[in-house]
Parts: structure tokens; sequence; C-alpha cells
């Protein structure tokens, strides 16, 4: 099978549930614990664009973290890229990559969608 990667966050059921659908559907997968090794500004750059959205769809705007950097009046794509550089809790979790293709696992079916 095709190299696959998730971006995976342990403590979050959506993303417990990615990574459950890749175990059963017998993929191997790279495990990324974003929150613990953030993605480099490239590497995000590179999803948005496997992903074909902008940096604030993919932001998890309900963070706290979202709201104390005033992020809601950011409008500078890069600005909001660095933010979630630094801050990858900002970032919108399970991400599948595959085949120079990605999806956000909200709902699971989208990485279904990816890997058939």
């Amino acid at each position: 099978m095709a190299n696959v990667t998730i971006w995976h966050n342990p403590r979050c059921s959506k993303s417990r549930n990615a990574a459950a659908l890749l175990e059963e559907k017998g993929v191997e997968a790279e495990v990324v614990k974003y929150l613990d090794t953030p993605p480099s500004k490239e590497e995000l750059k590179a999803v948005l664009k496997m992903l074909d959205i902008s940096a604030r769809e993919l932001m998890r705007t309900k963070e706290a973290i979202y709201k104390e950097l005033n992020l809601k009046e950011e409008t500078d794509e890069e600005k909001l890229i660095e933010a979630m550089v630094e801050n990858p809790k900002l970032i919108e979790r399970p991400i599948v990559i595959k085949d120079g293709k990605a999806a956000i696992g909200r709902p699971i079916e989208n990485i279904i969608d990816l890997l058939d």
C-alpha cells in the first residue's frame, strides 16, 4: 500500500477513530504526534495545498489560544500559518496524507474516500 501519514492527537476521539480505521483497513501509517512534533511551515503549506483550503479553514477556531492571539481579525495567510506552527493545538485533526493528497478526518468518511 502507498505511504500514509496521519497527524494524530491520541487525546482526541476523532483522531483515535481515524487511527483505528487505518488499522482496520490494514494500512500501516506513519503516526506523527503533531503536538509533540509540530509541522514546519513548509510541511503545513504543503498540506494546505493538498487539502486545497486556506489556513483559516484548517484552524480550530474554538481553541482558547485562537481567541488569545486575536486570530479572528488576522487576514494574512502567512501569519495564520505561523500561528499554527507555533501553536499546533490550532491545527484541525486528524489529517491523513496519502499519495500527495490529504483529508481531514471530520467526518471520518473523508479518510475513507482518500484511502479508496
